[in-house]
């Protein structure tokens, strides 16, 4: 086989190009593969790829041809073995956050506090993620598949007591329901209030260990919660709980335009730059001093 001959004097842009987006891909293709069933096939490919390196090196020609063979029919093998995460990540790029404008994101919003204001109103018990940049592949793993539209009609439908799917949170991904059921990690914080439940500790661990924004409605007294970042927000209205998703699903992606990130490396500049302009205090006075005489 004859390789292409690259000029790296006028090729160079593309060659780093194409370094930048390979990497890109590997990264995040492992990144979403990580802590599911497939991660363990993706170790023993990684190990095989290494030997085949090794056996190259110190010319072991049978192990060599062996492992080349195998790898010959390894796109078949990744096709079969990585089918549903391969389907998985197909569906995720088209659900992207920053794919959704401010009124998608909006009506999003309405459909978690009618949600909450009809269960809070029974006091019917809910824990509800949002999932964000993190995916929650550990979480997903022990919840069931539901795939629907996200509607108030279908959560009070899920969370409803006589429901077999009832206990256990329920993930957001965009604008559907991905799974129910789930079991969320509960926190090891000690300093936590003892009237706190199983469902208030859940939404706190997987706050701690993702960046999922997590809403809870007290079976007990139909009080409303929220987490975020481990910090946990206890008996807000409902006014409350829309002001703060509002901030973090519609005004903070409304504000990281490239306009905005401009600006935000000009101000510093141009705020080090008036300081250095402006002559010291004592100078001023000297100045002032020197003029009323």
């Amino acid at each position: 086989m004859d390789w292409p001959v690259i000029n790296f004097s006028k090729d160079w842009w593309r060659i780093c190009l194409e370094i930048l987006l390979l990497a890109v891909a590997i990264y995040y293709a492992l990144k979403f593969v990580r802590g599911t069933r497939g991660w363990s096939v993706v170790l023993g490919f990684l190990l095989l790829m290494a030997v085949t390196f090794i056996a190259s090196a110190l010319h072991l020609l049978v192990v060599k041809m062996l492992l080349e063979r195998f790898f010959a029919f390894s796109a078949l093998a990744i096709l079969v073995i990585f089918q549903p995460e391969l389907r998985r990540m197909l569906s995720e790029l088209g659900n992207l956050p920053w794919l959704y404008t401010a009124h998608e994101q909006r009506e999003n919003i309405e459909v978690i506090i009618q949600s909450v204001e009809r269960l809070a109103e029974v006091k019917i018990g809910a824990l509800i993620a949002l999932e964000q940049a993190i995916p929650l592949h550990s979480v997903v793993e022990s919840g069931i598949v539901v795939d629907c539209e996200a509607t108030p009609e279908m959560l009070e439908t899920i969370f409803f007591p006589n429901n077999a799917i009832h206990d256990g949170g329920v993930i957001i991904r965009g604008d559907r329901i991905a799974y129910a059921a789930c079991i969320f990690p509960l926190t090891q914080r000690q300093d936590l209030n003892k009237s706190l439940g199983t469902r208030h500790r859940a939404a706190i661990g997987l706050s701690e260990e993702t960046d999922a924004l997590v809403v809870v409605v007290s079976e007990e007294t139909g009080a409303v919660s929220y987490a975020h970042k481990g910090q946990f927000t206890r008996g807000v209205t409902h006014e409350e709980l829309r002001a703060f998703l509002t901030a973090e699903l519609v005004k903070r992606r409304k504000s990281d335009s490239l306009l905005d990130w401009v600006r935000k490396l000009w101000r510093p500049r141009n705020a080090a730059a008036a300081a250095a302009s402006v002559p010291p205090p004592t100078v001023v006075a000297a100045a002032q001093k020197a003029d009323s005489k």
